[in-house]
């Protein structure tokens, strides 16, 4: 299954489904057959485009925050997986980065999450990813989909982009980080123990 997990990563990295992107084909992502712990966003941004990194810019810091874990262990543990929705960045729109390319998500969901079998717990950031990985909240404004999945009932936590363009709204729902952040450390926490 290692083996079958490997070569999947090394066709998704070598991937050029969207060779007329703005910025080129430039797979990132970061997974493990092992996975316990899967982060599910909708694509890398320009930064991470040209850092080669997900995550390592000031909304990494809060996402690492929130999960209670240091950046060491974060971008080590083979037990943490990072798998965007698009795999590459879609370029910019206004207000921000364009959508995920669809065509991603058709060539290489399906196939990665058949082979995530240890996935207890996954964390989804945006819209594009609560379709796919929790369709009963489509639809859901992020505030809903976010209260509605606080429990972590079926090992799935909504969280809103840990992005500092959000701090109003971590401002208007400090309910947030009061209850929900303390539920994911727990979890994240036994998960790595």
């Amino acid at each position: 299954m290692t083996r079958d997990f490997d070569s999947l990563t090394t066709k998704m990295r070598a991937c050029t489904v969207c060779e007329g992107l703005p910025l080129g084909p430039n797979p990132i992502f970061q997974l493990s057959a092992g996975a316990r712990i899967l982060i599910v966003g909708q694509a890398p941004g320009r930064i991470t485009h040209y850092k080669n990194r997900p995550f390592d810019d000031p909304s990494g810091e809060r996402l690492r925050a929130w999960m209670g874990i240091d950046r060491d262990a974060f971008y080590t543990d083979p037990r943490i997986g990072i798998f965007p929705m698009g795999l590459c960045f879609p370029g910019s729109a206004p207000g921000g980065d364009a959508p995920p390319r669809p065509e991603c998500a058709a060539t290489w969901r399906a196939p990665v999450m058949e082979m995530l079998e240890d996935v207890e717990l996954t964390l989804i950031l945006g819209a594009y990813a609560i379709a796919w990985h929790a369709p009963y909240l489509k639809g859901y404004s992020v505030r809903d989909a976010v209260r509605t999945s606080g429990a972590g009932e079926d090992g799935v936590f909504v969280l809103p982009h840990p992005s500092p363009r959000n701090n109003r709204w971590l401002k208007q729902n400090d309910w947030f980080e009061a209850e929900i952040v303390p539920r994911i450390q727990r979890r994240v926490a036994r998960l790595l123990q």
